[in-house]
């Protein structure tokens, strides 16, 4: 494999990135929207586990600070989500790559729970905390379309090669 194979595609991984942003905030229909994923910290966690060297954790972090701006919350609170996702798929980049596709999306369950956890507590401190049941709805949808993603952007990734 030639070296500039390995590199990703940054029209791709922009045009991912709008899209979880865009998806993060098109309006649902009431019963639907509890269970809306996170779409921008899947696709952080995909690309941060397929391209360590060029999605580092500024780009988590700034995919946070975007995600804050368009949805008008505290700005920092999902950039710092963000940032602690994007360090532990960094830091288990290597083991997760090896796992199993049912055994990745355990461990993203874990990293999307530890990211509702954290939003969690940020709203719980500065007044606006969610405290019904439905707030953690996003973990399992989020788990369960885990492997649909990958296959999509994997697909994509080598369909430009």
């Amino acid at each position: 494999m030639r070296r500039n194979e390995a590199r990703p595609s940054w029209f791709l991984i922009l045009a991912s990135v709008l899209s979880g942003l865009v998806l993060a905030v098109v309006p649902l229909p009431d019963a639907a929207d509890p269970f809306r994923p996170d779409f921008l910290l899947l696709i952080v966690i995909y690309w941060s586990l397929r391209t360590p060297r060029s999605v580092g954790l500024a780009f988590a972090t700034t995919c946070g600070l975007a995600l804050d701006v368009v949805k008008g919350t505290v700005l920092g609170q999902y950039a710092l989500g963000f940032l602690l996702a994007g360090f532990l798929t960094h830091r288990m980049q290597l083991r997760m790559r090896n796992f199993p596709i049912w055994h990745q999306a355990l461990t993203v369950l874990l990293m999307l729970a530890l990211y509702q956890f954290l939003v969690f507590w940020i709203d719980g401190i500065t007044g606006n905390a969610v405290t019904h049941w439905q707030r953690w709805l996003p973990i399992a949808t989020g788990t369960l379309l885990w492997p649909l993603l990958v296959n999509v952007l994997d697909g994509l990734n080598r369909g430009r090669r």
